[in-house]
């Protein structure tokens, strides 16, 4: 039996497609001691994690080295004050001591917040304020450092406290800051179980939204078990495989696809720290070391398929989430290698809510079917069901004793009142417009705010979107509605070029009539604005109100 299968009832029919799930689990399951300590027991030298950077520098660590190094984390942390609730900002790019603190914190039933290391000195601020953390843990590097002690001082927080880790800069940090690194090293290991509840705190992630101030969301013990479905029938990975999800540990696709499921369904994870994507250095290391599933952005399949997607043999399995995928680009990446690129779709505030599962037929283009985890619809704004082919909001529908699904966030915290908001009219709304075909997969349309409304017509910026992607030129673009006293809004395309290609007025008309010719009239691109780069938030998504 795999260890998964300990905490859920799942259901799978002939062709291996999962029809239904539950999840099984005591009322006191802690992801360190229940999965991590666990596989170390059974199987100390089994590999949990290979990391590497882009200067060759390398480290496996196995269950049982996971294991000791966070009972000493743990340890170092319950030394320096930080007790059960407490929240703990954790700042480190793609350092392996990221897994190490995850684990740690678990186990003593502290709160892990994720935050990535972009982040300003008021950005800092905010996130310690809103939240009110005991301490922080920064990565080395990029003055990360100074400018969490500047944050700290600028939110007030003044019993913050700071680690950070031990290299050749120590000089640049601040005085007062605990060394993480040789206070693990001399830790002494917990020896006891710390006494957690499924049901309490373990997570927090500050939303990527692309207006308004980051929402705090907070994930119970629960949430790991709930993306059992996400690594081993969407991600697809295997007993002893490598999976290699391309995220940062600030952002939530890092819990999504590299450590929870992942390790649940057996799986060792690929660490490739880096910091300007390379494509080709990306796929050196899927084959340097035998990588055997792969989730990416669509963003990072965007630039493969653009540069020259290499063989990759070792590749069983791609996925992608984040945003959309272009079909174009789904095509093209499976004619390199004969994968098809499995599309999923979620939220921060929860697991995979619709993804192409094992045993699915693929449309390129679709987010496919919901997940058994959660009951998904299509509602019109009036609260109906949306028929066929009609665009409506994804909304989740809660557990049949009125509870919420396993895996769905339980609070905004500072801000319980947005949450209710969330969930009028007794569903969750995601906020989410997509339409479902007449074999139930959903199709994307866009953020409800993103919906264009012009000459009387509601058009999904996607669908065009996937048009422009086919033209050769276009590396990336974004299509929006500006005012238009005509139309009310008319469709505007801001399009950022392939390497080596010139913007021009000719390129931008045969751009607009290669869209126009393959649309009908009313979904016409009317202005179109070359970038040299596509404005993002820090966790890499398209900025439309700056296009506007």
């Amino acid at each position: 039996m795999k260890l998964y299968q300990k905490y859920c009832k799942e259901t799978v029919d002939a062709a291996g497609r999962l029809t239904a799930f539950e999840l099984v689990y005591p009322p006191d399951f802690n992801f360190g001691y229940d999965v991590v300590d666990a596989i170390a027991a059974a199987r100390p030298d089994k590999v949990a994690l290979v990391w590497c950077d882009t200067s060759g520098a390398e480290k496996v660590l196995t269950f049982g080295e996971v294991k000791d190094l966070s009972d000493r984390a743990a340890q170092v942390f319950l030394s320096n004050g930080i007790s059960k609730g407490d929240m703990v900002m954790v700042m480190l790019k793609r350092r392996w001591e990221y897994w190490v603190t995850a684990v740690a914190l678990a186990k003593i039933g502290a709160v892990l917040a994720p935050v990535t290391h972009k982040l300003t000195e008021e950005d800092i601020a905010y996130r310690l304020s809103t939240a009110h953390m005991k301490a922080v843990l920064s990565v080395e590097t990029d003055d990360a450092p100074a400018r969490v002690a500047a944050g700290i001082a600028l939110s007030g927080e003044t019993g913050c406290k700071l680690f950070t880790l031990d290299t050749e800069r120590q000089a640049e940090k601040p005085a007062d800051a605990v060394n993480f690194t040789k206070e693990l090293a001399a830790a002494a290991p917990i020896t006891a179980r710390h006494k957690t509840a499924a049901e309490e705190p373990m997570l927090a992630y500050f939303t990527s939204g692309t207006t308004g101030h980051p929402k705090g969301v907070l994930h119970n013990h629960i949430y790991p078990l709930a993306h059992i479905p996400t690594a081993a029938y969407w991600q697809r990975v295997r007993e002893d495989g490598l999976h290699f999800t391309v995220a940062e540990t600030g952002w939530a696709k890092s819990s999504w696809g590299k450590i929870y499921g992942q390790w649940l369904a057996g799986s060792a994870v690929m660490v490739y720290d880096f910091d300007n994507f390379d494509p080709r250095g990306l796929m050196h290391v899927i084959n340097r070391y035998g990588v055997t599933t792969f989730c990416a952005p669509p963003t990072i399949y965007r630039y493969m398929v653009k540069t020259g997607v290499s063989a990759m043999p070792s590749l069983e399995h791609a996925t992608t989430a984040g945003e959309a995928l272009n079909p174009e680009v789904s095509d093209r990446f499976r004619e390199a290698t004969g994968l098809a690129i499995h599309e999923g779709y979620g939220q921060t505030e929860s697991v995979a809510i619709l993804a192409n599962f094992r045993g699915q037929a693929v449309k390129p283009g679709s987010m496919g079917l919901p997940n058994p985890v959660y009951q998904v619809s299509i509602q019109k704004l009036d609260g109906a069901p949306a028929p066929v082919g009609e665009p409506g909001e994804i909304v989740i529908h809660p557990k049949a004793d009125g509870g919420s699904p396993d895996g769905l966030f339980y609070d905004y915290f500072g801000d319980h009142a947005l949450y209710e908001a969330v969930w009028e009219g007794g569903v969750y709304h995601t906020g989410d417009v997509a339409y479902a075909d007449e074999d139930g997969y959903f199709w994307f349309q866009g953020r409800a705010d993103d919906i264009i409304k012009t000459g009387g017509y509601r058009v999904g910026p996607f669908e065009i979107e996937n048009v422009l992607m086919e033209h050769p030129a276009v590396m990336e673009c974004s299509v929006v509605g500006v005012p238009d006293k005509l139309r009310g809004q008319a469709i505007k395309a801001v399009v950022a070029l392939a390497p080596g290609t010139e913007p021009t007025p000719a390129l931008a008309k045969e751009i607009k009539d290669f869209t126009n010719k393959r649309v009908a009239d009313y979904k016409w691109i009317r202005q179109l604005e070359f970038v040299e780069e596509m404005p993002k938030t820090v966790s890499g998504k398209i900025k439309k109100k700056d296009q506007r």
